[in-house]
């Protein structure tokens, strides 16, 4: 199953190995990534492959969810396909 993960928030040192080292301890394969920094707002997609993981989407979401909080980030994973739908224009 593929998924999309988003960040956004202030840019610091860290947030890309912080969430890759969440992906790659849970046997996620990351994909895709394209980032950009304007005047220092940080804004990143991840599309990452987990059909080798043994964690579940939930749980998943849920650890980024609070990592990010911890540090003044919005981190979301979503399906591929629901973000594919909620972002159709």
């Amino acid at each position: 199953m593929k998924i999309v993960v988003t960040i956004v928030g202030q840019d610091r040192v860290g947030i890309i190995a912080m969430v890759s080292n969440i992906l790659a301890e849970n046997n996620v394969n990351i994909l895709n990534i394209n980032q950009n920094i304007i005047d220092g707002f940080f804004n990143m997609v991840m599309i990452a492959e987990m059909s080798e993981s043994k964690i579940k989407l939930v749980e998943l979401q849920k650890i980024l969810c609070d990592k990010g909080q911890d540090i003044n980030l919005e981190i979301r994973a979503q399906h591929q396909d629901i973000f594919n739908v909620m972002h159709r224009i």
